[in-house]
């Protein structure tokens, strides 16, 4: 459900904003480009703490690269994030491809 909830969002507003992107701002096709493809790979469960983490940052710096007033869903770059550590952290899950690849592995704390 995590992916789920980082992934099609994602995926949705990044193509979105790829459609009618100006390419006098590089900077913003690259975020759009890492989102789409981060996107992608949180929803089918593949290097899944890479591309949280990287969801992530890019989405936090979104979120500070432009006026807020200016941001037409605001809410995304709140939410997807801290889905994006969350997936980091806690791992693909049971139904992913990085858990058929590379077995389903649990980060737990030194107790």
């Amino acid at each position: 459900m995590l992916r789920l909830g980082a992934g099609i969002p994602l995926i949705y507003f990044s193509a979105a904003s790829l459609v009618s992107a100006d390419l006098a701002q590089p900077a913003r096709i690259t975020f759009d480009a890492v989102g789409a493809v981060g996107g992608t790979l949180l929803l089918i469960g593949l290097w899944t703490p890479l591309a949280g983490a990287a969801v992530a940052l890019t989405q936090l710096a979104l979120l500070f690269s432009q006026p807020f007033s200016k941001q037409i869903y605001p809410f995304v770059h709140f939410f997807v994030p801290v889905l994006g550590v969350a997936l980091a952290l806690l791992g693909p899950g049971a139904w992913s491809i990085d858990a058929r690849l590379f077995g389903r592995k649990r980060l737990t704390p030194p107790s």
